[in-house]
């Protein structure tokens, strides 16, 4: 951080700007990095540069940063243009710093710095200038990066350990605002039901003492068909919402202002949100629709909706629905709700031709069927497009670890002219178990039941 700092004074000293089209923040995970950065009297030069303080923690890496302005947003949509954002988080999935940004790169915070300067990521800092100079002179990345001496007694003078104690000695107090808030003393939660942000989950709300009986899927629809690379990031809602979606709209509905929609991670207590925004990153791609995106084929109307909203219509129905997937189905961070956003929209099995070892487990964890394709095949192989129906045989739960699951496939309205096997990814006796619960949590709650009965 002191090293973007030192660039930062080095480039204003230079007379270096950056761009008005390039969006800049600087979002410190600590307090502590404030302080220091004032104490070396660098802020001012990062302010200069538009890396002006607008959060702390998790912010850049969730979207938390702040928009881009809305003539840029025009522009890239009108032009399709694949514009790219250089951080110094950990998170660079396509998309997550901003729905429009559709190449992400992670860097070191002094070359966070460069490329603002830079205005691009296609360069060569070797051999190409990172801008002009207030003297009319080239300035190359060499020109204004500090040595690692200057880092360090940067470093020696100013990050100090009286600075961690300050910030860290109210940590567990809260700030005046958090102290204001009025909290009812109970060991119970006190729901309320006009929270945008918190909600009374719905997973336990069918729940009866003993275990329903496993019955067949039956005349399920395709909700996705997806292929390779599909992350958590794809599937669990993060970033920003935007005013049109699913999510957006429910919000306003609920009288909430666009400005004040914050995010889905600042929301992700919330089912209501967060199940509409499962699916809805701009950069799917489901091949039961031509354009990337967040929306996906109503088979039995043949209307293209979002995701939610076609998932909505087909539980209004009683009709279930399964995802059909590719490899390695769904590494990344954000697990959780990446079943859990699969589980509330009435998704009740997915097909792969491999699953993430987490991923996988928090499907059974939802109640939800993991299945593979046999070695060697998937839904193109076998001519699935998607829009077909399908039917999986679940012998009425009688049902062995890894054992093969026959799937009838039909055209809607026809009898079953394909068959297919796959694999039963119930790896263990115990996940046999969540399964024929209904899932990991009503598993453990009938067993508290039992114990207390």
């Amino acid at each position: 951080m002191l090293g973007a700092g030192l660039v930062a004074r080095n480039a204003v000293a230079k007379g270096l700007k950056v761009a008005p089209y390039i969006k800049t923040s600087l979002a410190p995970g600590s307090h502590v990095a404030t302080k220091y950065l004032a104490s070396a009297g660098l802020q001012p030069a990062l302010d200069a540069l538009g890396f002006n303080t607008v959060g702390y923690g998790c912010t850049t890496c969730i979207g938390n940063s702040g928009d881009i302005p809305p003539e840029v947003s025009a522009a890239i949509e009108k032009s399709d243009l694949v514009v790219s954002a250089v951080l110094s988080g950990n998170r660079n999935f396509e998309g997550r710093v901003h729905p429009l940004t559709r190449a992400n790169y992670l860097a070191s915070p002094p070359l966070v710095v460069a490329y603002a300067i830079a205005g691009t990521v296609d360069i060569d800092f070797e051999t190409q200038p990172i801008g002009t100079g207030s003297d009319g002179q080239p300035v190359f990345l060499r020109d204004i990066w500090p040595t690692n001496e200057e880092v360090q007694a940067t470093i020696n003078a100013h990050v100090l350990p009286s600075m961690f104690r300050e910030c860290y000695a109210s940590i567990t107090s809260g700030t005046d605002a958090w102290r204001a808030l009025n909290v009812a003393e109970s060991q119970l939660y006190q729901w309320q039901a006009s929270s945008t942000y918190v909600n009374h989950p719905p997973f336990f709300a069918s729940l009866q003492r003993e275990k329903a009986a496993i019955k067949d899927i039956s005349n399920a629809y395709c909700l996705l068909n997806l292929g390779d690379s599909i992350t958590t990031d794809h599937i669990s809602p993060a970033g920003n919402i935007t005013k049109n979606s699913p999510a957006g709209r429910w919000l306003l509905s609920k009288g909430v202002a666009q400005a004040d929609f914050n995010s889905y991670g600042s929301r992700r207590g919330h089912d209501e949100v967060m199940a509409r925004g499962t699916f809805a990153n701009t950069r799917l791609v489901n091949k039961l629709v031509d354009k990337i995106g967040p929306n996906t084929l109503h088979v039995p109307s043949g209307e293209t909706l979002a995701i939610f909203d076609a998932a909505e219509r087909y539980m209004q129905a009683g009709t279930p629905t399964v995802i059909l997937g590719g490899a390695m189905y769904v590494p990344g961070s954000t697990p959780d709700w990446a079943a859990k956003g699969s589980f509330l929209p009435g998704v009740e099995a997915v097909i792969a031709v491999s699953f993430e070892r987490i991923h996988r487990s928090n499907l059974v964890g939802m109640g939800i069927v993991p299945l593979c394709f046999k070695d060697g095949e998937d839904a193109d192989k076998l001519g699935l497009t998607g829009k077909e129906v399908f039917s999986i045989e679940l012998n009425g739960g009688n049902l062995q670890v890894g054992q093969d699951i026959v799937v009838n496939v039909a055209q809607p309205g026809q009898a079953p002219h394909k068959q297919f096997t796959c694999k039963l990814r119930l790896d263990t006796a115990v996940e046999l178990q969540y399964f024929l619960n209904g899932g990991v949590l009503n598993y453990v709650l009938r067993n508290l039941l039992a114990k207390h009965a």
